[in-house]
This record gives C-alpha cells, structure tokens and sequence, in this order.
C-alpha cells in the first residue's frame, strides 16, 4: 500500500543542491537550485518559505532547540532501521515537479511520492543522493551566467541597518545573537548572522 507505480528514470542525472535565494517572481516564495554533477545546467525550483527554512536550516548546520518535522522523520528511520537510497524527481508537469522517496527497509525497495522540497529536506539530512531524468533536464534546465547573475538566482540584499549592526559586532556577541535566533527558532536571521560569523573567518 506504500508503493508507487515505479517510474524507471531515462538517462538518470545526478544533482546537487547548489543553494537558495530569494523569488523575484513570487512574494514570500524561494528558489531552490539544483544543479546537474559535472555539467552547467541548474534547475530552479519555486518553494515556500516553510519548505525554504527546512532546506536552509540543514545546508547551514544549524541545531534547532526542539527536532523539525523532517529532522523527527530521519530519527524515527533510523530508530526503525530504514534509510533513504535515493530521492528521484521523476516528473515535471504544468511548472510542478513531483519526487519519489526510495526507501530500503529488510533488504527491499519502497516507493513513496513525496512533494520535490521535502524529497530534497530528507536528502540532505539522509545524506542520499538525488536524480533526475535526461528529459526533465532538458525541459527545465537552464545554464547560468555568474558573470552577470539572472534576478531569479541573485538573492535579495539584506537590509543597510541590519548589515551595518552585525559588521560592527564582536565575535563573541555574533555567536551569541545567533544562538539566540536559533533558540526563537528566527533560522532566517540565524543564517544571516552565521554567513557574517563565516566571512570573518576567512579574513
């Protein structure tokens, strides 16, 4: 009862999360890039903020006070023995992409349907890889210039004042406000102030 019908992948592409940025073209929504292994074509995939936050929260390691509802799925998978194999987007119809979860469980495969944000929120934190299909490549796969960024993929700057404030702040305090941004469980301002923690690291 957990199956679905299988869908067999023609030239199965490897992807990759290459990260996300704010929608130009929706209010509140965000773009998730994919992007093909060895290859230049990225796939933008349109999400909520809801779906962007549990993607976000992962790629930036951050730990949450109280286990997400996709961080509880992979404690009770392993608690259960069941892993993810690989996560395959195996469909793109009318702008909507639809994913399919492979799980092993006693040595079988099972196949559920899974809507793409959550296939790629499990992915990362099962640390499984991700497919697509040579055809949804060729259908929703663009190559980027990042000589000269397109509005979909350049994200949105963040706010002078707040920039201004955190530049200005020791280190020691930085870690402190990003703690507590974790703790109110505000994991936007939290990757904010941890993208600043990092850039001073470097210099």
């Amino acid at each position: 009862m957990y199956n679905t019908p299988y869908r067999y992948l023609m030239g199965k592409i490897k992807l990759h999360v290459l990260g996300l940025s704010y929608s130009q073209t929706q209010s509140g929504a965000y773009a998730l890039v994919l992007s093909e292994e060895g290859g230049e074509r990225r796939i933008p995939i349109i999400i909520g903020g809801f779906e962007a936050q549990a993607i976000a929260i992962e790629l930036e390691g951050l730990n949450p006070p109280r286990p997400l509802t996709h961080d509880l799925f992979l404690k009770m998978a392993s608690a259960f023995e069941i892993r993810i194999k690989e996560v395959n987007i195996i469909k793109l119809e009318e702008g909507v992409f639809y994913s399919e979860l492979i799980f092993i469980k006693d040595g079988g495969e099972i196949r559920i349907d899974a809507r793409t944000s959550d296939a790629v929120a499990l992915a990362l934190r099962f640390k499984c890889p991700i497919y697509t299909s040579a055809e949804i490549m060729e259908k929703a796969g663009i190559v980027l210039d990042f000589n000269e960024k397109t509005k979909e993929e350049e994200p949105e700057p963040a706010p002078k004042k707040e920039s201004s404030e955190y530049g200005k702040m020791p280190l020691d305090e930085l870690q402190k406000k990003m703690d507590e941004a974790v703790s109110n469980e505000n994991y936007e301002l939290a990757s904010k102030i941890k993208k600043e923690i990092e850039k001073r690291s470097k210099t």
